[in-house]
């Protein structure tokens, strides 16, 4: 096997990027480096992010061995990385890992047995006789040597073969993992800049761990033919063997100090490589494409997406330059070690201190555990590199495990008569100082039409958010009939709630699956679907779609289809109903409605109440709670007013009248000229049904 340089960067498999200057060192408490140094940062970032990207390795867990690359290291943790890659493998393909391992055996084992009938061979053709007789005398030692050769190759192609058929298969298994871990953990995880930092490193683990595999083959591959050439030069001479190692040490340094960098720049630069990313996609987006070719964004969008890229071009100059730099050195060293071995051979050879055949099997036995050395210690350096990536996702899934949604809890009660939150606060993460909720106590009793009304940020999102279990609140309770929410079987308490919201996900998938992923655990069944799209009056739109129920609603694929805003809100009201949940919760639900779908909506929820369901309704328009049992109104995280519409327009003179006030700034919109008041006069006359609207 020919020697392997150091490489240099590579076509990137993930994006590669800078490193932190040199000198820099990681803060102690692992914490995200302050990054209010701009001197560094790209107009970009600045405009289009508000600042550096970068980071330096502050905020990594990993162990400074972990990091420090040097041999010992290297050599201290490679029953790790063999242990680490064969768990995968073995959960993969338990059959084709153990035919990679005995594989590679046989193939360290044919080659010892070739090297020593090489050495038979060279003492026959150099011994003293006539040629024919020499010949006769090597030809069982030349037929053991080709029979090895032609043993190693067989066996060569059944482990690359195996790995081939393994290296799928672990890549499924660690992706699995990535992403079932993902899907549990608890939505503030995913919105923790900290934690999403380590979902972006962990989701290179799943190609680093079937990359694991190939170097893991080769490593094993490498390692049986320096054992075999090692064992062979021990037998002829014990001085071979530091001379052996002379000549590798220098080329293993280059490859570590390579691969460090490259790992430190990838970190430092992962979130600049995501935002870069970001912007490519916008430019393909069909979400994006309208506004991109209306206001004609695209050569705005390109022009940073070449700013950013042309930064990570010049972190990858100079990574170049300086795995070059490292390359000649090692070549220098390396050359004189061959040098000196080579001298000693030829002295020991001058010296009668070794026979002639023995110096012809030396040599072939030097190049031999040399390239096998070198291409081990390569092997490992790869092994090793590839092994951080997935060290990130197995202490992705370790995080995950400590920030997932707990699994059982206390029951609920089976019919529930009122919710109730208690003096309830919460703060968002990364919004300190700013409590989205605060100190708010109120009562939402089951089976009827609860609104929560107040203007932009008062707080509404967020109570339904908490009431869904998608947050636990700072302080205080939330009580199902005395039961706390908090200690409560969270899949229950999601089982009983439906949500349409005015940013419900639009899945690009049919028409079916967007109404049935109301509740994926069950079967479908058309029966329940008609029903949900016509509580939704969404029945003309199936009936008109290109092939109904099995349309895919996803433009830029083969047979796919585009709705209106007002379609897809129809769908996102068919899903919440298809899900059948004891508490329906409907954020701003017409707001894409044309007023004669609005009106059919709301007689479909009064008619839900009636039967017992319990609809928790969000929405400015004022005019349109006036079926509400109840309305509770927000205003700056604050419960201010609660009560029927007709008693909050009527309330005491020294209450608050936040609702009176915002129905009547909206009502005065559609009153006639003549009944508009003027600023400061109070309430309009008689303001038209409907209004708010």
């Amino acid at each position: 096997m020919a020697r392997r340089t150091p490489r240099t960067p590579r076509t990137p498999r993930r994006p590669q990027v800078d490193t932190p200057r040199e000198g820099r060192q990681p803060t102690p408490d692992h914490a995200t480096t302050d990054t209010s140094d701009t001197s560094d940062t790209s107009e970009s970032e600045k405009l289009l992010f508000g600042g550096p990207l970068r980071y330096d390795m502050g905020f990594s867990k990993h162990e400074d061995a972990f990091l420090q690359l040097n041999l010992r290291a290297m050599v201290r943790r490679l029953p790790l990385l063999l242990r680490m890659t064969g768990e995968l493998a073995r959960e993969a393909d338990k059959g084709a890992l153990r035919a990679v391992a005995l594989a590679e055996v046989g193939r360290g084992a044919s080659s010892a047995v070739g090297l020593i009938a090489v050495n038979r061979v060279l003492a026959h053709l150099l011994a003293a006789g006539s040629t024919a007789e020499r010949l006769g005398q090597a030809s069982g030692a030349l037929a053991v040597a080709g029979t090895a050769a032609l043993a190693g190759a067989v066996l060569r192609a059944l482990s690359t073969a195996a790995t081939g058929q393994l290296e799928p298969k672990v890549e499924r298994v660690a992706t699995e993992r990535y992403l079932a871990h993902t899907a549990r953990v608890e939505l503030a995880a995913v919105e923790d800049d900290e934690f999403h930092k380590l979902l972006d490193s962990a989701q290179y683990g799943a190609s680093s761990a079937r990359r694991m595999v190939q170097y893991c083959q080769n490593v094993l591959g490498a390692l049986m033919s320096l054992i075999a050439a090692a064992g062979v030069l021990a037998l002829l001479h014990p001085l071979l063997l530091p001379l052996l190692v002379a000549m590798t040490l220098p080329s293993s340094w280059a490859a570590l100090s390579v691969a460090r960098r490259r790992y430190l720049s990838f970190q430092a630069w992962v979130q600049h490589t995501r935002a870069g990313n970001l912007i490519s996609r916008m430019l393909i987006s069909t979400d994006a494409a309208p506004e991109i070719r209306v206001h004609n964004v695209g050569p705005f969008l390109l022009h940073h997406f070449r700013a950013m890229s042309q930064s990570q071009e010049a972190e990858q100059r100079r990574l170049a330059r300086l795995a070059a730099r490292t390359g000649l050195i090692a070549a220098g060293w390396t050359g004189l070690a061959t040098a000196a071995a080579y001298a000693t051979l030829g002295g020991m050879l001058w010296t009668g201190a070794m026979a002639l055949s023995v110096g012809g099997t030396a040599v072939l036995a030097i190049r031999s555990g040399s390239s096998s050395l070198d291409n081990l210690v390569l092997q490992i350096n790869y092994l090793h590199e590839e092994s951080l990536f997935v060290g990130d996702l197995h202490r992705l899934c370790e995080e995950a495990e400590l920030r997932a949604v707990p699994v059982g809890g206390v029951p609920l009660p089976e019919k529930p008569e009122a919710i109730t939150f208690e003096d309830v606060g919460f703060t968002y993460q990364g919004d300190a100082g700013k409590r989205a909720l605060d100190g708010v106590s109120l009562t939402i009793p089951t089976g009827k039409i609860v609104a929560l009304v107040g203007e932009n940020g008062s707080g509404k999102s967020t109570l339904v958010k908490l009431l869904c279990g998608l947050y636990q609140p700072d302080a205080g309770r939330i009580l199902w009939d005395g039961v706390d929410a908090a200690e409560a079987d969270r899949q229950e308490l999601v089982s009983r709630v439906a949500v349409v919201g005015q940013d419900f996900y639009r899945w690009p998938f049919t028409a079916s699956v967007n109404v049935s992923i109301g509740r994926p655990d069950v079967p479908v069944r058309q029966r329940r679907l008609d029903d949900a799209v016509g509580y939704a009056g969404a029945e003309d739109l199936i009936a008109e779609l290109p092939r109904g129920w099995q349309t895919l609603l996803a433009r830029g694929y083969k047979g796919g289809h585009q709705l209106s805003g007002g379609e897809w809100q129809r769908l996102g009201l068919g899903r919440a109903h298809y899900r059948a949940g004891e508490l329906l919760i409907v954020d701003e639900p017409t707001s894409a409605l044309d007023a004669k779908a609005e009106q059919h909506l709301f007689e479909q929820i009064r008619a839900l109440a009636d039967s017992g369901q319990t609809i928790i309704l969000i929405t400015h328009r004022l005019g349109s709670v006036r079926a509400a049992d109840l309305i509770h109104v927000l205003d700056h995280g604050r419960l201010v007013e609660s009560g029927t519409f007709e008693e909050l327009l009527t309330s005491p003179a020294n209450g608050p009248k936040t609702f009176r006030a915002l129905y009547d700034l909206q009502a005065a919109q559609y009153a006639p000229p003549a009944q508009v008041p003027q600023q400061g006069t109070g309430r309009a006359d008689a303001p038209p049904a409907g209004a708010g609207r």
